[in-house]
């Protein structure tokens, strides 16, 4: 008996659908992307229920014929691609014939379109792919797709739904993503009968920027551009100080798509090294185009992973127009060039202008290049605070000077109202340098202590211990935190294993939180990176458990509590850091880094070529 046999042609739907339809957002997305191709210049988009009961995709396209209609349907049917060599030289968003079939196979659909110059339109009902109703019917010119009911007959899928407030901020995020790659196209979106944002369609980045994340974000970003005859960038980063816990502000669009790029993340983050704290990541709106035959899109279903032909290049673009933007907007320094170069980049961004290959050469304008390979590993990104004072609360000038009167000076043992330090061996403070290093003296040793890592170590076994709950810090004025609605409902979902730590967090609309209480010591002004970083932790609690969850958290609690690198401490502060250390009581940091290293004195004389 044939073991083998052919798949009857609605369940090789059914499968076919999974490919594409993953959720009520892949289907935003594939309607949404149809009626660009369409030369829609107006979109409304609607759904209510997170987009599992209702969907509503109208555009102002070119519309479809009555035969159009209904194969429109079926699958490998599309008016984009005709030949192979088309395949070469993709410049549709939409080509394989499949969106359609897909998600009508795993709901019920009602269509109405009329064509351009059409006195009447036409109307089909489809129920689990199969046309119920046809007819003609009245309706403006373009497009009317509504989905009802996905996964209604495949149970399987539907219970891997998330809650509807997830999905829809699924959605948002798609609807997010398609107004943005076509500012020339005035994109309306309506959620559970609420306006969330309309873009004007008048072809200008900024304002599309300006009207989806409001006057702060749009006003806080930075010009950023380059063109070398092959790839084109242009498009807007932020400034480090705003950069965020995670990377969901990051939208890379190749000519008007929206893609998934390491090799371009890696690339802008890349221009800010050095820049950056380690776990901060910039935002961008980055738009690259180039000629359709140097980049494939036709990777996945979702065709929102690419290829590119010269990947060096892609990459250079993006670094370039990240590194050049930083330097001529004064937000960080233009490191390793002349003062030719550096004058040329300032006089360009003074004329409103971007940085250009031919205005400023590569080669003038870094003698590093960046780092890349092929596997594209985000760089270790570090903040190098500037060097001032050498010492704080330390010796003053004929302490430092004078080996006598240094000599003067109390050791430990002498002090009343220090801590205790263990005669053998016997630490001498000295003081603290560029605000983040405890500097003390042992016999012929040097001890140079990270006071951020050390102190972040101390909060953190003080949490830890006996498991006791931490104490929370009501805020007088909550702190309203913005966030996509995937971190949103991430957040709010782990609230049971958050309160027991300090936290009081609520749902203020559905992309912001209002937190209104966090564990003791935790900095304001470090709450909204703060909640970034915990729905990220959160996020992956699923694969790590709870309990390694909460470990994370209490790491990101102890680090925002802890003394901050670059800022002055007060020596009784820096003391008891350095009994602690000195005790051998902390040598790591959470994250497993050392808090301290020692100098001999042979290792600084062959330094000082004294030997």
């Amino acid at each position: 008996m044939a073991k083998i046999k052919k798949l009857s042609p609605h369940l090789a739907d059914l499968i076919a659908a999974g490919e594409v339809v993953e959720r009520p957002g892949s289907v935003i997305k594939e309607l949404t992307e149809n009626s660009i191709d369409a030369g829609a210049d107006a979109i409304t988009i609607e759904i209510k229920n997170g987009g599992l009961t209702y969907m509503r995709v109208t555009d102002n396209g070119s519309g479809m014929s009555p035969e159009d209609a209904e194969t429109a349907f079926l699958r490998h049917a599309t008016s984009k691609l005709s030949r192979e060599e088309q395949l070469e030289a993709i410049e549709t968003l939409g080509f394989r014939g499949e969106a359609l079939a897909a998600t009508a196979a795993v709901s019920r659909i009602e269509l109405m379109t009329r064509e351009q110059g059409s006195d009447t339109g036409t109307r089909l009902y489809l129920d689990g792919g199969a046309v119920m109703e046809r007819g003609p019917a009245g309706c403006p010119e373009g497009t009317t797709m509504i989905v009802r009911d996905l996964f209604f007959n495949t149970p399987a899928r539907l219970k891997f739904m998330k809650t509807d407030r997830a999905e829809g901020a699924f959605v948002t995020a798609v609807a997010v993503r398609c107004a943005l790659s076509h500012p020339e196209v005035s994109v309306k979106y309506i959620k559970d009968g609420k306006e969330e944002f309309h873009t004007p369609g008048d072809n200008r980045r900024e304002s599309c920027i300006y009207s989806i994340f409001g006057r702060e974000f749009a006003l806080g970003l930075i010009p950023a551009a380059t063109d070398d005859g092959t790839v084109k960038v242009e498009g807007y980063i932020s400034a480090p100080k705003d950069a965020r816990g995670n990377r969901n502000n990051q939208f890379f669009f190749v000519n008007g798509r929206c893609v998934k790029s390491k090799l371009l993340q890696t690339a802008l983050e890349q221009g800010y090294k050095n820049n950056l704290f380690t776990g901060r990541f910039p935002s961008c709106v980055m738009y690259i185009e180039m000629k359709p035959g140097l980049v494939d899109v036709n990777v996945h279903p979702a065709k929102t992973d690419v290829k590119f032909l010269n990947e060096r290049q892609v990459f250079d673009g993006v670094y370039y127009a990240t590194l050049s933007a930083l330097g001529a907007s004064g937000e960080a320094p233009i490191p390793n060039v002349s003062e030719g170069t550096k004058a040329a980049v300032k006089t360009h961004a003074a004329e409103g202008g971007f940085y250009k290959g031919a205005a400023v050469p590569k080669k003038d304008f870094f003698v590093t290049k960046p780092t890349y390979s092929g596997d594209y590993k985000a760089p270790v990104q570090e903040n190098r605070p500037v060097q001032q004072d050498l010492f704080r609360d330390g010796y003053s000038a004929p302490y430092r000077t004078n080996p006598e009167k240094r000599a003067e000076l109390p050791r430990w043992s002498e002090k009343e109202t220090g801590p205790a330090i263990p005669e053998q061996p016997d630490y001498r403070f000295i003081g603290e340098a560029m605000d983040t290093y405890i500097l003390a003296e042992r016999d012929g040793e040097l001890l140079v202590i990270d006071k951020h890592a050390a102190h972040e170590r101390m909060i953190f076994d003080r949490l830890k211990a006996g498991g006791r709950e931490v104490m929370s810090q009501p805020l007088i004025v909550p702190v309203i935190c913005r966030m996509s609605g995937d971190a949103v409902q991430t957040v709010l979902d782990g609230l049971e294993l958050l309160e027991p730590l300090g936290y009081e967090i609520d749902a203020f609309g559905d992309d912001s939180i209002a937190v209104r209480a966090v564990p003791a010591d935790t900095d304001a002004g470090d709450i909204p990176g703060h909640m970034e970083e915990l729905a990220e932790i959160l996020a992956s609690a699923g694969k790590q458990g709870l309990e390694a969850a909460k470990e994370e958290i209490l790491h990101s609690v102890a680090c925002k509590a802890a003394i901050k690198a670059g800022k002055p401490t007060s020596r009784k502060e820096l003391e008891v850091i350095l009994e602690k250390v000195a005790a051998g009581e902390i040598k790591y940091c959470p994250h497993g880094r050392p808090v301290a290293v020692t100098f001999t004195k042979e290792e600084l004389d062959k330094r000082f070529k004294r030997t």
